[in-house]
């Protein structure tokens, strides 16, 4: 493709995309795949009522599984959240150390948060030191015991690993394994195409070159 022909490409005006015809239903499904994917049941049990979709008993009911981890993980009961997915998705944490690890430093931060610093140390030793004699969680250990060092762990160099985002990180690793782990898309839909649409964007911009045109940023293009 030349780089005139590029460039056309990436300044089409909006209103051509309202000639592109969408099938309705196609939407609908975009969006039903998306609210599955993240447990929003209510909204997929109005969605289905309103268009005609249909989900399976079986879905719903891995919704409410799913959604009961998550809400364990992302509201302080991280070991309600371990327990509920060894019952959900057995052998999952035994295979994955990864995820195991990510679970068992948000039980740190909780007793980080709560000021219990003696229990957090305690259960560091009994379930995350052994993650230590594997070299790819060193570094990361270290960053979460370093948070002992402070008497306000919220102002230290680490302290992105009390945040909410952080919690959601997991949360959502969390989710995705568990959706592999049953054979099911760890994507929804509407992620695909996103993922899909951000990387031509990269990619033509690339081509351009740095002095054509600025790096795509998805946020600016969802607000233009």
């Amino acid at each position: 493709m030349k780089e005139e022909e590029i460039g056309s490409t990436m300044d089409v005006d909006p209103k051509q995309y309202e000639q592109i015809i969408i099938n309705g239903k196609d939407s609908h499904n975009i969006i039903l795949s998306y609210l599955i994917h993240g447990c929003f049941k209510d909204t997929v049990e109005s969605l289905v009522a309103s268009t005609g979709l249909k989900v399976s008993a079986a879905q719903l009911e891995d919704m409410e599984k799913r959604k009961r981890i998550l809400h364990s993980a992302l509201n302080g009961n991280v070991l309600g959240a371990i327990q509920l997915t060894e019952e959900v998705s057995p052998d999952l944490l035994e295979k994955d150390k990864g995820l195991l690890f990510d679970l068992l430093s948000l039980r740190f931060v909780e007793l980080i948060s709560s000021k219990k610093c003696t229990e957090a140390l305690e259960f560091a030793q009994a379930k995350l030191t052994p993650f230590g004699k594997m070299q790819d969680y060193v570094e990361k250990l270290e960053d979460f015991m370093a948070l002992l060092a402070y008497e306000e762990p919220e102002k230290s160099p680490v302290f992105h690993l009390l945040s909410l985002d952080y919690r959601q990180h997991v949360a959502d690793k969390l989710n995705r394994a568990i959706l592999a782990h049953a054979c099911m898309p760890s994507y929804s839909e509407l992620e695909r195409i996103i993922q899909q649409a951000t990387v031509v964007r990269q990619c033509l911009s690339g081509d351009l070159g740095k002095d054509v045109v600025s790096p795509f940023s998805l946020k600016d293009f969802l607000k233009s």
